[in-house]
């Protein structure tokens, strides 16, 4: 069973070859016994999945159709809101917080049938790019249990990669599924901004935010964003007409695609383990018919600035919400009303995220508005031009998703600004509101995954994930397992 693809996993199911109930039994087994390793899981939903495992079972003892991922278990994200089911974006500021409430695809994956098992770590309000920031401490690398699993949804990747849940769901604000993705040896799709509801998702940067699956392969992937997608119209940037549909004639080869490779990626301080995957895989593609040009990419040096400057302007916004009064944290120690927004904020939230607020307070302020906040928006509009233009000239680009593979449990906390550096691939797809599709490549010498993206036009994911399919179905990578995994001794 824990070999399977999650998709391998629901025909079984259906077929009756083993029953939902002994499939979430046996998960929630290898949690219990494994997370606290890795430390990915937060709150359990286990009654509830066994109940929900019960409902699905009686569907399919009667005949009814079911959706291709019925009777997966997953793992969701702890800033996405669960009825019920304790929702802290990982942070002391929401602890004890019980939402009342279902997003929108938590209301989707319950309507196909898929199993809730349980929230899963994160980077403190998905505030991070190795899942050190997270109130309840560190998530742990599976392929190395002495290294980060990348951020912020470093705990629903080390979920996935450690066998302890077929899939999970992540956000994604400027690299949060995909570098995760790529430190942990798996696959995730970024979707197209407007493509999947954020209805219930803790929102970070709104502008910016996105949530996506993550999962071993990207067929399984595919599968979940299906179901995610769609119109809702209690999101209104939630633009698409219909989900995505995966369905077509798969293909066979890349025979007429043309990949952009921008050169001026590999200047910013990539190991040279990363670069030979990433130009590897290069080969490989063209191997298996595409055209591979090189280019520049435009606005490279100002891309992780406008990242910085409208994420935390919008995160500095969004947080203020956060003030002791209504829900959330709130001091013991405040004796008047102003050291309850004093002392609750300055307790309640952590370093990271409190130095973002504090960077977005000032780009906003009235002195510095113009300077910095109008300016970035404007570099942001020239950005997403330089993407439609390059886009009549490639059918996707190709890069890195990350200069280095995963380093060490607190290296990335002694320089901030080297830990920014490393979505500096990532931020700009973000900016543009661009899908991507993260999957591993290859592996360095220490044995750990590297990974690369592919970037489309806005709404171009069914091409994306055809294109990636054909990648995997000619290579092995996405099939190998961490040393640490919780279905056996794997390798």
């Amino acid at each position: 069973m824990f070999t399977m693809s999650a998709l391998e996993l629901s025909k079984a199911i259906k077929e009756k070859e083993i029953g939902v109930t002994d499939v979430v039994n046996a998960y929630l087994n290898v949690i219990e016994e494994n997370n606290p390793t890795i430390n990915a899981f937060l709150a359990m939903n286990k009654d509830g999945a066994l109940k929900k495992a019960q409902e699905v079972q009686k569907k399919i003892d009667s005949g009814e159709a079911l959706s291709p991922l019925a009777g997966v278990p997953i793992g969701i994200k702890d800033c996405i809101s669960t009825k019920g089911i304790e929702t802290t974006s990982a942070s002391l500021m929401l602890k004890g917080f019980v939402p009342v409430y279902d997003a929108t695809v938590m209301e989707k994956l319950d309507a196909a049938d898929m199993i809730f098992m349980g929230k899963i770590n994160m980077d403190e309000f998905a505030m991070g790019a190795a899942n050190e920031t997270s109130y309840y401490g560190p998530v742990h690398n599976p392929w190395d249990l002495s290294r980060v699993p990348g951020g912020s949804s470093g705990g629903s990747a080390a979920a996935v990669a450690a066998g302890l849940v077929p899939l999970a769901l992540g956000s994604d604000t400027g690299g949060s599924i995909r570098l995760p993705c790529s430190f942990c040896g798996i696959s995730g799709i970024k979707p197209t901004y407007g493509s999947v509801s954020r209805y219930g998702l803790f929102a970070f940067a709104s502008s910016l935010d996105q949530l996506g699956p993550m999962g071993r392969s990207v067929e399984d992937c595919a599968a979940l964003l299906s179901i995610m997608s769609g119109p809702d119209h209690r999101d209104s940037t939630c633009v698409i007409e219909k989900p995505f549909t995966f369905d077509g004639e798969p293909a066979q080869d890349l025979k007429g695609v043309v990949i952009g490779l921008p050169t001026n990626y590999f200047k910013y301080g990539i190991d040279d383990a990363s670069r030979e995957q990433i130009y590897n895989a290069a080969k490989k593609f063209e191997e298996l018919g595409a055209k591979v040009e090189e280019f520049e990419m435009p606005y490279m040096d100002y891309m992780m600035h406008v990242y910085y400057i409208i994420g935390c302007a919008e995160a500095s916004s969004n947080l203020a919400r956060f003030d002791g009064l209504k829900y959330g944290y709130r001091s013991p120690k405040a004796k008047s009303l102003e050291e309850v927004y004093h002392l609750s904020r300055s307790e309640g939230f952590g370093m990271e995220v409190k130095r973002r607020i504090m960077l977005g307070s000032f780009v906003l302020s009235s002195g510095y508005f113009d300077s910095y906040y109008k300016k970035a928006l404007q570099v942001r509009t020239l950005m997403k031009e330089e993407y439609d233009s390059l886009f009549k000239r490639f059918d996707m680009i190709m890069s890195p998703v990350s200069p280095n593979t995963a380093k060490k449990i607190g290296d990335t906390t002694i320089d901030p600004e080297k830990s920014y550096m490393g979505d500096v691939y990532n931020v700009s797809v973000n900016i543009a509101g661009l899908p991507s599709v993260a999957i591993p490549c290859g592996f360095d010498d220490n044995n750990m995954p590297v990974g690369l993206q592919l970037v489309g036009s806005a709404f171009s994911d069914e091409k994306l994930v055809k294109y990636a399919n054909v990648y995997q179905k000619n290579t092995d990578f996405h099939n190998r397992r961490p040393s640490f995994y919780a279905g056996g001794e794997l390798g």
